[in-house]
């Protein structure tokens, strides 16, 4: 009995390396990615956006490979902190790779597939606002609204079936933004306060719009208020 226990008790040992080299790493790689997600969140959360996006990065490249639902949020809200940093056009592609990834898995989960289309639209209004400054041709700025037009369509389409009648009423009144942009001429946009979405460029023009360099007078929202389509952004 003796040597049994004295077998056990110097396997033990043993048995702890192979859980630490085996398991344990997983479990290790877990606890660190979600130490490095909390401090992301809080640089987030206090508006150190860099931080922020460098600390949602990080986590990513930390997970393991097999969380994929839990990679999926965090890319959903990486891309929010890049269109905040004023990353929109980067954030506006990650966001149309993620969409893309949700709609076609059968398993994805129905409230971030939507949440991440309702950004993604969002992006796409921001985008389309930010070629509209720019002086762009319709050409440019057509296709990015009119998508954003038909994900919006979709998601009061959702939220509609689902009986889910103040997300069908948000989705609507984001609807109906995006055809009153489509409308607008640039020139309604200039005495507007420009978005914080919208301080950066849009990558579709190599040479300085015709409108550049115009004074465009502040109003007093202020620019993190959202596009002042219809009085309550996008």
């Amino acid at each position: 009995m003796r040597i049994l226990v004295l077998t056990l008790w110097c396997l033990a040992p043993l048995g702890l390396l192979a859980y630490h080299y085996g398991p344990g790493q997983k479990e290790l790689q877990l606890d660190s990615a979600a130490a490095t997600l909390g401090k992301a969140k809080s640089s987030a959360d206090s508006g150190s956006l860099k931080e922020a996006i460098a600390g949602y990065e990080e986590t990513l490249a930390k997970l393991p490979k097999d969380r994929i639902d839990e990679a999926r949020r965090i890319r959903l809200e990486l891309a929010k902190a890049r269109m905040e940093a004023a990353e929109l056009p980067k954030a506006r592609e990650e966001l149309a790779v993620l969409a893309e990834e949700l709609a076609q898995d059968p398993n994805a989960h129905a409230g971030l597939r939507d949440e991440t289309l309702a950004t993604l639209a969002t992006s796409r209004f921001y985008m389309t606002y930010l070629m509209k400054l720019e002086g762009l041709p319709d050409s440019e700025w057509e296709p990015e609204i009119e998508a954003a037009r038909q994900e919006r369509k979709l998601l009061v389409q959702r939220a509609t079936e689902a009986g889910d009648e103040k997300a069908a009423a948000k989705h609507a009144d984001d609807l109906e933004s995006a055809i009153r942009l489509a409308r607008m001429e640039p020139e309604e946009l200039y005495g507007k306060a420009i978005p914080k979405q919208c301080n950066c460029k849009s990558g579709k023009c190599n040479s300085p719009s015709p409108n550049a360099g115009k004074k465009k007078p502040e109003d007093s929202r202020g620019a993190s208020s959202g596009p002042p389509v219809d009085g309550q952004g996008s």
